[in-house]
């Protein structure tokens, strides 16, 4: 878990080791998404098709569409 502080001005700087993971360099963007009184920091992806495409990715079991379709038989 990485930690930042705020400054007098409201400027907080993101840590190395959360900029490395997450790919950030100069000039790049991110989202803050407020949830309750937790903030989440995201990279802004490049498109919002490519985020959306993958959005669901890994929730539901890798036989779960075929299950579906026998169910409906």
């Amino acid at each position: 878990m990485a930690e930042a502080k705020l400054s007098s001005k409201c400027q907080i700087v993101i840590p190395r080791d959360v900029r490395r993971q997450l790919g950030l360099k100069p000039g790049d963007k991110v989202v803050l998404v407020v949830r309750g009184d937790t903030a989440i920091l995201i990279r802004k992806p490049k498109k919002s098709s490519e985020a959306l495409a993958r959005i669901a990715e890994g929730v539901y079991p890798p036989d779960y569409l075929e299950l579906e379709r026998q169910s409906w038989r």
